[in-house]
């Protein structure tokens, strides 16, 4: 007999209104792209009760944008359950946080080999005997070359075109489009793919790390313009999940914390001197200016992105405090000013 029938009136429509959206109430786990060095690696993601399920199609109609955004905040994490990381023969088990998010830091007994390594993660049952895994997650930790640079860029009004600084701007270019039919700024994929490639040597990229004040739910989205775009691959460290009550807030977060996540980056390659990207639509500048007086040595040079005249003064002000410091910094309105910029200090070749 169909396990449907035996549901409620309530159960039944649930189910109708989960398959419409392409939600799932099968439990996930969703491992994000990692990161580690010589000593460690770190692997993260998150548990699901309910997801959305992987778009499959671009149709750029605004009511089909609509749903599949809506339906990303529509997820239900799962909340203080058993997740067991395998990586290699190294075995380790953690918490989910009341978000459903979890994350760690795994000690290497050798050194690996620089590129992308397969990770997998267990959500393992807590109630029932024997042990049973209710879902299974693979993922990929980056372990990058030995190269001069590592590239640190904001994403929102820094390569992806989104108004933040405006929330119905934001909201409606983000429920109306889709990571097909949204732009990235003129120019500035060029730019990045040439930073990607400055005094790398043969064989090798400067790695790139994205963080984000967007919420996690738009993981999958912003993976696929990156992709789609052509931009340089690398790591996406976003923001707190947010639920649909809480739309109006996205893109909006605690900016303490990507302070704390770029410096988690830096200290995990502490050799390596670090290119630093953002705009002035919200917090980038001031962020940047205290990374730049806490690491001045590991800091090449810092690229401002001029989104909000209103803002011009000020961020001009952080500007000057890190060139007085000795850290070449670049406030543009163009990437192509960007580009002329590495250009002229030597970062990237003519």
């Amino acid at each position: 007999m169909n396990s449907e029938q035996h549901l409620s009136l309530k159960g039944k429509l649930t189910n109708y209104v989960l398959k419409q959206l392409r939600l799932t109430n099968q439990p996930l786990v969703k491992v994000y792209r990692g990161f580690g060095n010589d000593q460690r690696i770190t692997v993260h993601g998150h548990a699901f009760r309910r997801s959305a399920l992987p778009r499959k199609n671009y149709r750029n109609k605004p009511l089909v944008n609509l749903l599949a955004v809506i339906r990303l905040f529509l997820a239900i994490p799962y909340p203080k359950v058993t997740i067991r990381v395998l990586f290699n023969e190294l075995v380790m088990e953690t918490q989910t946080d009341a978000d459903g998010y979890f994350r760690v830091d795994l000690p290497l007994p050798k050194p690996l080999s620089p590129g992308w390594h397969p990770v997998k993660a267990e959500l393992i049952s807590q109630t029932l005997m024997p042990e049973k895994i209710l879902a299974e997650g693979e993922g990929l930790v980056l372990i990058p070359n030995t190269t001069p640079f590592i590239c640190v860029s904001d994403i929102d009004d820094t390569f992806l075109v989104s108004h933040s600084a405006t929330i119905t701007k934001r909201l409606r270019v983000l429920l109306t489009q889709n990571a097909h039919s949204r732009d990235p700024f003129e120019g500035v994929v060029a730019h990045y793919r040439l930073l990607a490639e400055a005094v790398s040597g043969p064989g090798a990229t400067n790695p790139f790390f994205y963080v984000s004040s967007s919420e996690w739910n738009l993981y999958d989205y912003i993976l696929e313009f990156s992709r789609k775009n052509g931009l340089p691959d690398g790591i996406y460290l976003l923001s707190q999940l947010k639920q649909l009550s809480q739309v109006l807030q996205t893109g909006k977060t605690k900016h303490l914390t990507k302070f704390e996540r770029i410096v988690r980056i830096m200290e995990t390659y502490s050799d390596q001197q670090f290119i630093l990207l953002g705009d002035d639509s919200q917090q980038d500048p001031p962020i940047y200016e205290s990374i730049v007086r806490h690491f001045r040595q590991q800091v090449r040079c810092v690229y401002i992105r001029r989104i909000r005249p209103k803002k011009q003064h000020q961020t001009q002000s952080l500007v000057e405090a890190i060139e007085a410091m000795g850290v070449s910094c670049c406030y543009f309105a163009n990437s192509a000013e960007a580009h002329q910029h590495s250009l002229r200090i030597g970062l990237v070749a003519s």
